[in-house]
């Protein structure tokens, strides 16, 4: 999935994208117009300024719209007045954040965007590797072999397996698999998670899920491209 960043800021710009290659997205920056619209012809989502130099994300918006592009756009603003965001959004922008933001929020945008540019009927069945996971029957198998797990763990590593390769903090792990009325120890997804290992190790797997320190952990998966 390819996002590209179009801010004139260059440290907000580095922290969003070094933010979004950590959640496993492709990453590449623009910092004016000009260089925006050239490097827009490939990318599955635009993180647009409202105000970049040589123009503005509006202006930037309105020229991709009207040569037909439809990528989804998320445009940032610190500008306040409610007017500003009904011209970027009457521009062909589809969503709006104000700044100073919180990235968990933006991450949370895109991934909405995402969804709703690329809808999907999804399978019950979630193939990583020689794992095979069933949503439906919450049961995981590796090749062949059964791997028990209660509640818990089959949602941990389900959310691993719904997105390998990509890592996770312990943080956005207890946002996603436990309850949200839950006060987990802060340790408690490291205890989890050595306890998905053993169990994945006791069916023959070896070095599946990967530790990432001041990072979070992964799910591996070959990678088919």
């Amino acid at each position: 999935m390819k996002l590209l960043i179009v801010e004139d800021d260059k440290r907000l710009a580095a922290m969003i994208s070094r933010g979004m290659s950590s959640e496993g997205y492709s990453c590449s920056i623009a910092e004016n117009v000009a260089s925006g619209l050239a490097a827009a012809t490939d990318v599955d989502l635009i993180i647009l300024d409202r105000m970049l130099p040589g123009g503005d994300g509006v202006e930037l918006c309105r020229q991709l719209r009207a040569k037909g592009n439809r990528v989804p756009i998320i445009m940032l603003t610190a500008l306040a007045d409610v007017d500003e965001r009904i011209d970027g959004l009457r521009a062909g922008a589809d969503d709006y954040l104000g700044k100073p933001f919180d990235f968990e929020e933006l991450l949370a945008r895109v991934e909405a965007l995402v969804r709703r540019a690329a809808p999907q009927v999804e399978s019950p069945t979630l193939q990583c590797g020689d794992l095979s996971i069933n949503t439906e029957e919450h049961t995981a198998q590796l090749r062949g072999v059964d791997v028990p797990l209660t509640a818990l763990e089959f949602d941990l590593l389900k959310l691993l397996a719904r997105h390998p390769n990509r890592f996770w903090s312990r943080e956005r792990i207890m946002s996603r698999v436990w309850p949200s009325t839950a006060e987990p120890e802060t340790n408690v997804v490291d205890v989890y998670i050595s306890r998905l290992r053993r169990k994945l190790s006791a069916a023959g797997a070896t070095s599946i899920i990967e530790t990432r320190r001041g990072v979070g952990y992964r799910l591996l998966s070959p990678v088919n491209d």
